[in-house]
């Protein structure tokens, strides 16, 4: 007979195959995709229409799109050592193929899709654009409050995309999830059952108030 898994009856257990396993990866990697696909249309739309011209206000001033080539990690640093950033960004995308591989947890796959999909977007800036392969500088077009990025890093949508991704993994372990689909206790000693009266085989065990009470001739019997 086959055990419940997080995701239900019938599903394998955390870090096999099954239903939940299958809409984990596919969630990743569609995230994944969709991130990358957007942030290469917004610098492509960026290196079009923002390239020798002011910058563009919007929203009173809150938000500004001005068009900036970053050799380096946010406020420049690192510019003399771009190469150093494209090993890191590979080193991130073997560390989410490794997260992978006992991945049954859909918000974890929607955390980890963010971060593949930004670490790819910048990844390829480096790789294929100007000066030469992974020398090339990153494509950023967004500055908050300021249209030089003197408040703010200018930044693009692979940023925000690995900035989400980040903030949600951090939220997702400090409420006990885990990549696998089960869940820690309050205590983070282990894995959270499906009810607060769950048995360790799933089995849900009544509360002591509302158990059958065993009559005197039964206790005799017993003894």
């Amino acid at each position: 007979m086959t055990a419940a898994g997080p995701d239900g009856p019938g599903t394998a257990e955390p870090g096999g195959g099954g239903p939940g396993r299958r809409r984990a990866i596919v969630v990743l990697v569609g995230t994944a995709g969709l991130a990358f696909l957007a942030d290469l249309s917004t610098k492509h739309l960026a290196l079009a229409t923002l390239d020798d011209r002011d910058p563009v206000r919007l929203l009173g001033g809150t938000v500004y799109l001005t068009l900036t080539r970053n050799s380096g990690a946010a406020f420049s640093l690192g510019a003399d050592h771009t190469w150093v950033f494209s090993l890191i960004t590979i080193a991130v995308v073997g560390w989410i193929g490794w997260m992978a591989l006992r991945l049954r947890s859909v918000p974890w796959g929607l955390s980890l899709g963010l971060v593949l999909g930004g670490a790819f977007g910048n990844l390829a800036d480096r790789i294929f654009r100007a000066p030469g392969h992974f020398v090339g500088h990153v494509v950023d077009m967004v500055s908050l409050f300021d249209p030089y990025g003197r408040v703010w890093p200018v930044f693009n949508l692979a940023d925000s995309a690995l900035v989400c991704g980040v903030v949600l993994a951090v939220a997702l372990e400090l409420t006990g999830r885990q990549r696998d689909g089960t869940r820690l206790r309050a205590g983070g000693t282990g894995p959270d059952a499906a009810s607060p009266d769950a048995g360790t085989d799933g089995s849900r065990t009544p509360p002591i108030g509302n158990r059958p009470k065993t009559t005197d001739i039964e206790q005799r019997e017993r003894a």
